[in-house]
């Protein structure tokens, strides 16, 4: 399938601004939906509102539906997945691609979660022609997570947390695989090529940046924690995603020197 004109939501944070990349050249047109980026081939819009998303859907063949909010969750990924999906009908976009996350049925427990899986019902129920991916942890995810957690002298991780960390490049190659092609409806999840725990994790980043830092593994209460330990956000049967943890932090992060001075990061 060549679609001229694709229309991509979130398209300038750091899942978004890949597929984009990925999808420039001849034969069709990529715009970026944004509320307030400017730019060649950025279009106006707001999910959260309704505002502009009529006018950025106009011409468009394939939607491209990455944009997400982790702080106004039901506003963006619920709310303005429904106006989004209902502009899209009016304007006859003929296939819509839904990027979701994996085991979010059996882990119903966090919000953020909660609202990914009434998202996709929303794709679902919607007339235009769906397909819905689902993907584990993004690299930078779970790099964002342990830089929280090594704030303090001694870094307190989240017993038996497992996780399956992918590449978020190779994420973008399958969205953009699937949107030239036709709808395929709920198409197999994808994952990163291992599973390990997040005290596992933690210590690799810590070996990468030459941090000394102690880490101890605490138990974490509550269904969602027990979902996680149980695996519900793996999909290990499924691994896609051949980019290590280890080659992510040599290609994100300089080490520190022993005097504990940080490095940056890559530009």
């Amino acid at each position: 399938m060549s679609a001229s004109e694709i229309l991509v939501t979130g398209g300038t944070g750091s899942l978004g601004r890949r597929v984009v990349n990925h999808l420039r050249g001849p034969g069709y047109e990529v715009r970026t939906l944004s509320r307030s980026a400017r730019g060649a081939g950025v279009v106006r819009g707001d999910l959260r509102t309704g505002e502009g998303l009529a006018q950025a859907l106009e011409g468009v063949d394939v939607l491209i539906h990455c944009a997400s909010s982790l702080h106004k969750t039901r506003q963006t990924d619920v709310e303005g997945t429904e106006r989004l999906l209902e502009a899209a009908s009016w304007a006859g976009v003929s296939h819509v691609i839904f990027v979701s996350i994996v085991g979010i049925d059996r882990n119903p427990y966090l919000p953020y979660y909660r609202s990914k899986l009434e998202a996709e019902r929303i794709v679902e129920r919607s007339p235009v022609p769906w397909t819905i991916l689902r993907a584990t942890q993004f690299h930078e995810f779970v790099l964002k997570q342990i830089r929280l957690l090594e704030r303090v002298p001694i870094m307190m991780a989240p017993r038996g947390f497992l996780l399956q960390p992918m590449d978020i490049g190779e994420v973008a190659d399958r969205l953009v695989e699937l949107s030239l092609s036709e709808p395929a409806g709920r198409v197999p999840d994808i994952g990163g090529p291992e599973v390990r725990t997040l005290p596992n994790l933690a210590r690799a980043y810590l070996k990468a940046t030459g941090r000394r830092q102690r880490i101890v593994e605490i138990p974490v209460p509550g269904k969602a924690a027990r979902a996680l330990r149980k695996g519900a956000q793996l999909a290990p049967d499924q691994a896609y995603g051949e980019v290590r943890w280890e080659e992510f932090l040599s290609q994100t992060i300089q080490p520190k020197r022993d005097d504990g001075i940080k490095g940056g990061e890559r530009p």
